[in-house]
């Protein structure tokens, strides 16, 4: 069922609450990332979360393998919290959860929320009761869980089971049609044996991940319309750079527009010793481009072309998107409604002061050939004219002014 909210048509859903953050019942979308750090790490895990954090990640999933990983979880919880960070932590577990959750009860306290992937979550004899365990413990230590289920690692044994009924068919699907199947009826049966253990139907999201674009909304179409569980969004293995940035928005873009999807995480590879914080960066883009949610005042900014033969506009544009960026912390704080704001770097006459009325505030750099002058327009109207070697350093003075005059007084 779809209802209407803030003009979007939602999917509606059960709600979730993980720590101090919602998930589903019409809430705003939450975005989420998970660490790359050895969990075994304490010290360095907690600091890679609090970066994170900082980003705009709401929620942090981090690998829980191993013991002396399971180990550090409580220890990684005491040092976010005495930097005063307090993101709900996510614990992803394969293979061997059951026995972590079991001998480590303060790992399983300090986490607000379980992944189980149901293809790894034990096989043959021994899987119902490892699943059997862990939700027992999310019911023990009240934790709502994401049953995660990833084609990548999909149940065999369900997989092949289908496939065989598939093939005795009068009528068999296409492979690709039983795999997707698969994933749907892993995700659904899962979710509802665990609401038949004990665990609440407001405790329960779904996930069925592949790493194809036309697959994933094909799949999250039809899991949407077969269950009421908040579901969690995500291309698995996106990839790297901008095709792991395309990738991820062209799926997600068009379940988003459909109201489909409760929380999202772009899983981008990070360049070799790149920021990890860049797939929170475009988590926030891509709902705040939709429509859908607002984080940090955007910078509209134009290509550039032969009448632009400057880098001036280029630099401009780059340092008061990465300036306010970095402000966001402390202007959430002070300037509700900051992020709102809409900013405009332009190149040239042609389009510069169109655009630049259009934005809260907008600046129209000269173009190759044209008057070394800037007109900067706030609200619409031309405030000002910038000249000389300072205009970057007194286009952002103008950009705090503003901030403080126009949102400084809501409180």
């Amino acid at each position: 069922m779809l209802e209407k909210n803030g003009g979007l048509a939602r999917r509606q859903t059960v709600p979730v609450k993980v720590g101090g953050t919602s998930i589903g019942g019409g809430e705003p979308i939450v975005v989420q990332s998970m660490t790359n750090t050895d969990t075994a790490d304490a010290e360095g895990t907690a600091r890679q979360i609090q970066q994170l954090a900082a980003a705009g990640s709401e929620l942090v999933r981090i690998t829980v393998n191993t013991e002396e990983a399971a180990s550090q979880v409580a220890a990684i919880w005491e040092k976010l919290d005495g930097m005063g960070c307090n993101v709900p932590i996510i614990g992803d577990f394969h293979y061997n959860g059951h026995q972590l959750l079991e001998k480590y009860p303060e790992c399983a306290q300090a986490l607000a929320k379980y992944r189980i992937n149901p293809g790894n979550v034990g096989f043959g004899r021994k899987k119902d009761g490892q699943f059997n365990t862990m939700i027992e413990k999310a019911i023990q230590y009240d934790k709502p869980v994401r049953i995660g289920v990833n084609w990548g690692s999909l149940d065999q044994q369900l997989l092949m089971k289908m496939m065989d009924d598939n093939a005795k068919s009068s009528t068999p699907l296409e492979a690709e049609e039983v795999m997707q199947e698969a994933l749907i009826v892993s995700a659904i049966s899962n979710a509802e044996k665990a609401e038949e253990i004990g665990l609440a139907r407001d405790h329960i999201v779904l996930s069925c991940k592949v790493s194809g674009v036309q697959k994933l909304i094909s799949v999250y179409r039809d899991l949407a319309s077969r269950c009421d569980y908040a579901l969690h969004l995500g291309l698995t293995e996106a990839g790297m750079g901008s095709k792991g940035i395309v990738a991820s928005t062209a799926a997600l873009g068009v379940l988003l527009q459909e109201g489909i999807g409760d929380t999202i995480r772009i899983s981008l590879t990070p360049e070799p010793g790149g920021d990890r914080a860049k797939e929170v960066i475009v988590a926030q883009e891509i709902l705040q481009t939709m429509g859908l949610r607002s984080f940090t005042p955007l910078v509209t900014a134009c290509p550039g072309c032969g009448r632009t033969t400057s880098t001036v506009f280029q630099e401009l544009a780059d340092s008061i998107q990465s300036y306010v960026r970095s402000q966001m912390p402390a202007w959430k704080e002070s300037y509700p409604g900051v992020e709102d704001m809409n900013l405009a770097v332009m190149g040239c006459i042609v389009n510069g002061p169109g655009e630049s009325k259009h934005a809260d505030i907008g600046i129209s750099l000269p173009g190759t050939g044209e008057n070394p002058t800037a007109p900067v327009f706030i609200d619409g109207e031309k405030a000002m004219t910038l000249r000389g070697d300072n205009i970057s350093g007194e286009f952002q003075q103008i950009v705090n002014d503003y901030v403080e005059r126009r949102y400084g007084n809501t409180k």
